[in-house]
């Protein structure tokens, strides 16, 4: 890998890791006036149409006949579907600072399929700073008597279930990109199959549909953020290698951190706003030049 080719991939995991920031918060006002799995559903149509009136511009009829597409289709099932219903069900029970220090548990699940399945090497410098990206998204929700907890213990399966199956799906996506090398083409056919997956989950389950305009065009605006976010991951995925591309994108609670300070008001810098952002930034360094 050349070292042009390596910043590029650091620079696109970093613009994934704050897409995905943002689309923490924009979600996050949209629950305020509809449910998770009904915003889930908007969130992820709104991706799967975007990429859709796109395709004219990136598609080609042979992929579709390849084993790629089919696993793009097999990540699909679980992601975005299950893991964006869990992470927005997180997020309703405990916020999205707290959700993104949770799921930051990803680089940890993607590192052991990494090196289980891909044959990786994970090496001194990555493993410091990956725990220290970890560190920092944990420390970034600390309150001030620790985490103050008025949700159910049971809720934490949904974060840490929410990065299982995004780190899992991260796997699947990179060796689908050595055969058909097209990462929209990727989230095309994930947002797809999830989309179909989600409406058909939530037919069966027999939910009502909630919301209005007001609040579902947050949930549209997060699903143009989120699939924008799986396009430079996906870019990072197929330039890197795993286990220096998910502790980078898994700084995101950083980003959530200080877009909840300049942006949307609900943070304030104290000092584990410091502390977390010394912990990734230096851990993001670690991983770099490893």
């Amino acid at each position: 890998m050349t070292l042009d080719v390596q910043y590029t991939a650091v620079v696109f995991a970093l613009v994934s890791a704050f897409l995905f920031a943002l689309t923490n918060h924009l979600q996050s006002l949209g629950l305020r006036g509809s449910d998770a799995r009904s915003g889930s559903l908007v969130n992820i149509a709104a991706g799967a149409v975007m990429y859709w009136l796109l395709a004219p511009f990136y598609l080609e009829s042979w992929y579709w006949l390849t084993g790629a597409c089919a696993l793009f289709a097999l990540v699909g099932l679980f992601r975005p579907s299950l893991s964006s219903a869990m992470a927005l069900s997180s997020i309703q029970y405990m916020g999205p600072t707290l959700t993104s220090a949770l799921t930051a548990c990803a680089p940890i699940f993607g590192a052991l399929w990494a090196v289980t399945l891909l044959g990786e090497q994970v090496t001194l410098r990555i493993a410091v700073g990956t725990l220290a990206v970890v560190a920092g998204c944990v420390i970034s929700a600390y309150r001030k008597q620790g985490v103050v907890r008025d949700w159910p213990l049971w809720a934490l399966i949904l974060p840490l279930g929410a990065a299982f199956v995004r780190a899992s799906g991260h796997v699947g996506t990179k060796i689908g990109l050595e055969e058909v090398a097209s990462p929209s083409f990727a989230v095309l056919v994930g947002n797809t199959v999830s989309l179909v997956v989600a409406s058909i989950a939530f037919r069966i389950e027999g939910r009502t549909f909630t919301g209005n305009l007001d609040s579902h065009k947050w949930f549209i605006a997060a699903g143009v953020a989120a699939g924008l976010s799986l396009h430079f991951l996906n870019s990072a995925l197929q330039m890197g290698t795993l286990v220096s591309v998910i502790p980078i994108v898994s700084a995101s609670p950083v980003f959530t951190m200080l877009l909840g300070y300049l942006v949307f008001k609900r943070e304030i810098i104290t000092w584990q706003t410091i502390a977390a952002m010394v912990l990734v930034v230096g851990g993001v360094i670690l991983v770099v030049t490893s």
